[in-house]
């Protein structure tokens, strides 16, 4: 198994990858972060499910992409904001609204990863992590 620098841009890339190649799910490899965004993309309604497999050393996220009744996916951008060489940090007041809120943006906080509008709402601010819309 190849490791990454930046597993949050390789999470992105690969569910793009598995949109643009019409997959129904994809597997990757299990980390803290990425299960919280792989759940957050679940509740926001932008994926159908995600299962996490317990594996031998790491275990796997699976992730079930969805798709609309026109077959057009329910992710048309997915964006990596902050980046292991220039990272992005935001007060409670300079969260973005993404889309003029038909998107999300998700945050890592004091409290953990979250949407934008969640931090908000907790008055958080924190590093941007990535957008959906």
């Amino acid at each position: 198994m190849q490791t990454t620098n930046d597993p949050i841009s390789d999470f992105l890339t690969r569910v793009r990858n598995a949109i643009q190649a019409r997959h129904t799910s994809l597997r990757m490899p299990k980390s803290n972060m990425l299960s919280r965004i792989a759940t957050i993309l679940d509740d926001e309604g932008y994926v159908d499910s995600v299962e996490f497999i317990e594996a031998h050393p790491q275990g796997e996220i699976l992730v079930h992409l969805k798709y609309l009744q026109d077959r057009t996916n329910a992710i048309t951008t997915m964006k990596r904001i902050s980046k292991p060489s220039r990272r992005q940090y935001v007060g409670v007041r300079e969260i973005p609204r993404v889309k003029n809120g038909l998107g999300i943006a998700i945050l890592s906080t004091s409290q953990g990863v979250m949407t934008g509008a969640d931090a908000r709402q907790q008055k958080l601010g924190g590093e941007v992590l990535c957008t959906i819309w």
